[in-house]
Parts: C-alpha cells; sequence; structure tokens
C-alpha cells in the first residue's frame, strides 16, 4: 500500500506564498515522477506541476514564474513553493504519484487566496 500526505495548504492573502509539502510511504521501491494537480470549485482538475526523479520539471502555464517544484528523493517528498499566488488559484492541491502502473493521490490540501 502506498500513502500520500500532503501539508502546508492554507489561508493567504493576494500577493502572498505558500509551500505544499506531500511524502510518499508505503510499498514504494522507485519513484520516478511524482507531482500536483488542483481542482477548482465547478472545475475540472488540472496538471500544476511534475517533477521525475532526475530534476526534469513540468509546469501549467497559468503557474510558470511563479510556482517552483522540486523533491528529496531520499525522503520520497516532493514540494510546491508558491509564490505572487492569486485568487485564481485557489483550489484543492493534490499530489499525485504514478507507480506500480497506478495513480496514487493524496487528500488533497486546500489553498485559498483571498484578501
Amino acid at each position: 500500500q502506498v500513502q500520500l500526505v500532503e501539508s502546508g495548504g492554507g489561508l493567504v492573502q493576494p500577493g502572498g506564498s505558500l509551500r505544499l509539502s506531500c511524502a510518499a510511504s508505503g510499498s514504494i521501491s522507485r519513484i520516478n515522477a511524482m507531482g500536483w494537480y488542483r481542482q477548482a470549485l465547478g472545475k475540472e482538475r488540472e496538471l500544476v506541476a511534475r517533477i521525475t526523479s532526475g530534476g526534469t520539471t513540468i509546469y501549467a502555464d497559468s503557474v510558470k514564474g511563479r510556482f517552483t517544484i522540486s523533491r528529496d528523493n531520499a525522503k520520497d517528498t516532493v514540494y510546491l513553493s508558491m509564490n505572487s499566488l492569486t485568487p485564481d488559484d485557489t483550489a484543492v492541491y493534490y499530489c499525485y504519484l504514478p507507480l506500480y502502473g497506478m495513480i496514487y493521490w493524496g487528500k488533497g490540501t486546500l489553498v485559498t487566496v483571498s484578501s
């Protein structure tokens, strides 16, 4: 069994910053890619950022230049540093891990950007 535990969400004012963390645990042998999706109210879940074990990253156009994904391979943990947040970034952020032909999801952490 694989578990993903997210942390770091909360309420922040426009222009502020947050850092999300996601730690993977359980029956894990070799992790390649990890990343983050988000889902705003009434919208579909969308990819925010992804990073491979070698450090290759991809970002949604809407977050390029503002968000940075990173990982600690020794800790099986992925991070998402979010800067210059806007109300459009308000969403539940989900950590995801493709492994053994399956997609594992965290329970999600709510990020609310509001004054």
